[in-house]
């Protein structure tokens, strides 16, 4: 089955200053996720515990129905402890700002990040609206109000 293709625009925030910077990109062709890669002037280090946010360069148009969706990189979690604090964060259509990853640092060590390195995943999906209907009573389910770890 083929993948749909969806058009995204994309702005360099600071012009020929971050031409050095590669613009969000598939690793491989089967890739879910576009890297993003972080536009920090001088290297950031982020100690244990700590959170940063971090710019990328760039600003998106992405289309009415679609929302961008950035998520960790799992070899940074897996090696170093690193993730994002809101997972996914969300870029709604109508936002035209610089993307900011916000890191933070699980591990042990203090983490670096330089300029050019890979932070974050960017996944485009389908954005629906819902139509909230307020009712008395809700459907009956095998799982009804079980909720965190109520399967073991």
């Amino acid at each position: 089955m083929k993948s749909q293709v969806v058009r995204v625009k994309v702005k360099r925030v600071r012009g020929v200053k971050d031409q050095d910077i590669p613009l969000p990109r598939y690793m491989t062709q089967s890739s879910s996720g576009l890297d993003l890669f972080a536009a920090v002037v001088e290297e950031v280090t982020l100690e244990p515990g700590e959170r940063k946010l971090i710019p990328t360069g760039i600003a998106l148009s992405i289309p009415k129905g679609y929302e961008g969706q950035v998520r960790p990189r799992s070899g940074l979690a897996l090696k170093d402890g690193v993730t994002l604090v809101n997972t996914p964060g969300t870029i709604d259509s109508d936002y035209r700002g610089e993307v900011g990853v916000l890191l933070i640092n699980f591990g042990h060590q203090p983490f670096k990040v330089k300029r050019g390195d890979r932070i974050a995943q960017l996944v485009i999906a389908r954005a629906y609206k819902a139509n909230l209907e307020l009712v008395d009573e809700l459907d009956v389910s095998p799982r009804s109000g079980g909720g965190f770890g109520h399967t073991g």
